[in-house]
């Protein structure tokens, strides 16, 4: 960007106001571990991180049974940086690959006289996110597994995906021998390993049963068809039978994964109050216990490449319970630094400024503006006085979100030219990706209809626009409101549904827009992408609720175009921040009207027109001819295993 002008200070400034990066951003939630990395400062807490890579290169290469599994404890104080410390090791085993990750948030521990039943689900959920090679790290393990199986050339865990279900499986049946046979090889070298964990795992090759494949190895029942399916037990248990049998799956599955790769376990937050066991034993109790009995049970196994358990807390939940805690659990939770867990450090203005740097460079870049200078609008001087305080991570975002603004801008003298750079700036906003948003897009089209109040669209006279969806209990808000108005002398009531989601809620607000009488409608009115409407199945239930809409109600689908909908969000978001453009709401509605933005839109006019009743192209579903052509198949041949393998790794 070095080459790049700066930006005109205009574009900076409307984007400082449309959008503040640091909001929520001292706040790190479990969906940040999993997501999209965040910017950070490498050497921030260095120590920690480092040392948590160095254990992990201690187990992988470690020759003595009693050092394949360490721990380590991390305190800080609350928002220094714990989770944030747990998202950047995360992020770079992602990119670079070296273990596999497991996040234990213990705010997911609803019960926890079910700690060891509930922590198995978290080891199979943490495994069915994305790993370093582009596929769930429970497939990487299968790939290992099929690979070292096969006799063939080594394939990639995103290879042996693709071919499971698209390149070679003909048939159930030569799944099921497949899997045969990959199970028959495995446990061949493989010795004490549950069957049925093998069988489960390469199971996850599989993208159609790799779901069901996870929910067993959680510990959760399958419906028995899908059980048979798979070739898995199904018996029925109780919560406290899961969790009895609990720690000797999660010694399997361990011992098993951490065979082909280091896994790394992390606790986060452990400090949770108000929750205990029946006999009263407090969070941090209970999973220090438990970290104590995975490092007891996994230390004597035949793991090759090592387990690293992380517990992150604060000081004084180490100092007054963990440390005080009998049976040597102290020195099990914190065994790689010999019972001194690693405390993390505030930031200083080196960093505090470094670290507002790197926020800045992204949402500048996002929005290819480049600033007046980096850490604009701060002035470094501003960051150095706050950062002489030491604060934690949390509290300097916190300060950078109240802080984020520009001043007030000279605006133009003319209503009507603020109008115009209100439109301009607000256009230019980024919103994310909106298209997804059913609501927000109600709200856009809601609006543009209220603007029209009064006037004749589509020989409609517009008398009213409503949210007020009675019976409410029956609507639940699929229908987002209701243009009243008058049609060729008569009354008119036209209910518009917004759905850009699944084809559950899909179907439930079809259920509604078809049932004109309880909700008192003359027309309903779907309004969803092309896209998405082709892709519903002709033998679905969405299919003839819409069929219904359309061909028997005289109702429509209206195409939503970004397009359309994009000057519908603009003006709204004009109208909502009008008092940034020193202009009133009813300016705003008389500009609109003037420059007909609303008039003249092709969404809002099509919600109004007379229905085409012709329904929209959809998918053809080929599925159900395949099925129909399996089903009716009179015999299958039963593949010979040693051939089902040449074929995996050919």
């Amino acid at each position: 960007m070095t080459n790049i002008p700066v930006s005109p200070i205009e574009a900076v400034n409307a984007a400082i106001q449309s959008h503040n990066p640091f909001t929520n951003a001292g706040i790190v939630k479990e969906q940040d571990i999993w997501g999209k990395n965040f910017p950070d400062i490498p050497t921030l807490n260095a120590h920690a991180s480092d040392a948590v890579f160095q254990a992990i290169q201690l187990v992988r290469t470690s020759q003595s049974s009693q050092d394949k599994v360490t721990s380590i404890a991390i305190t800080a104080q609350q928002g220094v940086g714990k989770t944030h410390l747990l998202s950047r090791i995360r992020h770079r085993l992602e990119r670079e690959g070296g273990a596999f990750f497991v996040y234990a948030g213990v705010n997911n521990y609803t019960d926890l006289n079910l700690i060891k039943y509930q922590f198995q689900r978290t080891l199979a959920d943490s495994l069915s996110k994305t790993g370093s090679q582009g596929v769930m790290q429970w497939q990487e393990v299968a790939a290992a597994m099929a690979n070292e199986a096969g006799s063939g050339n080594p394939q990639t865990p995103a290879e042996l995906v693709k071919k499971f279900d698209q390149a070679y499986t003909k048939t159930l049946a030569m799944n099921k021998n497949l899997i045969d046979a990959l199970q028959k090889q495995v446990l061949r070298k493989k010795q004490n390993v549950d069957p049925y964990i093998v069988r489960a795992i390469l199971w996850t090759l599989s993208e159609t049963q790799s779901p069901f494949a996870i929910k067993w190895l959680s510990g959760e029942e399958l419906a028995q068809f899908n059980a048979d399916t798979l070739g898995l037990p199904n018996l029925t248990k109780s919560s406290q039978d899961r969790e009895a049998e609990a720690l000797k799956n999660i010694q399997q599955l361990l011992n098993l994964v951490s065979s082909y790769n280091p896994i790394i376990i992390c606790f986060d937050e452990i400090d949770v109050k108000n929750n205990s066991t029946d006999d009263g034993l407090p969070t941090e109790l209970v999973i220090a216990d438990l970290v104590k009995r995975l490092h007891d049970t996994l230390e004597h196994s035949e793991i090759s490449q090592g387990v690293v358990i992380i517990t992150v807390m604060l000081p004084v939940t180490w100092t007054m319970k963990v440390n005080e805690m009998p049976g040597g659990t102290p020195d099990r939770v914190s065994k790689y630094t010999r019972r001194k867990p690693i405390d993390l450090k505030h930031i200083d203005t080196n960093y505090l400024i470094e670290l507002v740097t790197l926020w800045l460079k992204d949402f500048y870049e996002t929005r290819n503006l480049l600033p007046p200078y980096p850490v604009y609008p701060f002035e470094e001087s501003q960051l150095k006085e706050f950062g002489k305080g030491k604060p934690t991570v949390r509290e300097a975002l916190k300060w950078c979100a109240e802080n984020f603004k520009v001043y007030e801008e000279l605006l133009p003298a003319d209503p009507i030219e603020r109008f115009e750079l209100a439109l301009k700036r607000e256009n230019e906003a980024d919103i994310g990706n909106y298209l997804e948003d059913s609501l927000l897009i109600a709200k856009a089209i809601y609006f543009g209809f209220e603007t029209l109040k009064g006037q004749i669209v589509e020989g409609v006279m517009i008398e009213d626009i409503t949210k007020d969806i009675k019976p409410k209990i029956q609507n639940r808000d699929f229908i987002n409101f209701k243009i009243i108005g008058t049609e060729n002398g008569k009354e008119v009531k036209i209910g518009v549904a917004v759905i850009q989601s699944s084809q559950f809620t899909l179907t439930a607000g079809l259920k509604r827009l078809t049932d004109y009488e309880t909700f008192e409608l003359s027309r309903g009115c779907l309004v969803r992408s092309k896209f998405k409407i082709e892709q519903i199945k002709k033998n679905s239930e969405a299919y003839k609720l819409l069929n219904q809409l359309i061909s028997e109600k005289g109702g429509e689908n209206v195409d939503l175009i970004e397009e359309q909908i994009r000057p519908l969000l603009t003006v709204r978001s004009v109208c909502k921040k009008c008092i940034n453009y020193k202009l009133t709401e009813e300016q705003v509605f008389d500009f609109i009207s003037q420059k007909q933005i609303t008039f003249e839109n092709p969404l809002l006019r099509e919600i109004l027109s007379n229905p085409s009743g012709q329904m929209p192209a959809v998918n053809d579903d080929d599925d159900i001819k395949l099925i129909e052509d399996f089903l009716n198949a009179s015999s299958i041949s039963e593949a010979d295993n040693t051939d089902d393998l040449d074929e995996l790794f050919n």
